[in-house]
């Protein structure tokens, strides 16, 4: 795999309509990559998923941290990698305990129950961070 190929990097900063340039972006690499279109439920599934992850983590920093900068999708072996980088400080976790009823409070939920792994990266000295999340790459 040509590494170039197996990155997209979306720039976000102030965009009206972030949301759903995230979900058509990330839409477009699994296009690109032969993810869509599904050939099986279980591979439309993985690919609903992943753009329900993107929306999570957008919709996240648009709420909670200043608005996101980046969007980076990366091609693994054997996992998708999303990216998030956005100006804020705060540290994004499931909210705890869950109400399943409730409004709200249910976007870090479901990126932990859809994905492998996720996590935090700050750079020392500088604002913001990048959140991300790894879900499975479909067979």
């Amino acid at each position: 795999m040509d590494q170039a190929s197996d990155v997209r990097t979306l720039a976000l900063g102030e965009t009206s309509g972030t949301v759903p340039l995230a979900r058509d972006f990330t839409r477009s690499a699994l296009h690109e990559w032969g993810w869509l279109p599904a050939a099986t439920a279980d591979r439309r599934a993985a690919a609903e998923d992943v753009l329900l992850v993107v929306s999570e983590l957008v919709t996240n920093a648009c709420l909670h941290a200043e608005g996101p900068e980046r969007l980076r999708v990366l091609r693994l072996p054997k996992v998708l990698r999303l990216e998030v980088t956005d100006r804020g400080a705060g540290q994004p976790a499931p909210r705890t305990p869950h109400r399943s009823g409730r409004p709200g409070g249910h976007g870090m939920f479901i990126v932990q129950r859809l994905c492998l792994d996720w996590g935090i990266e700050r750079t020392p000295g500088s604002p913001g961070k990048t959140v991300w999340a790894e879900l499975s790459a479909p067979a």
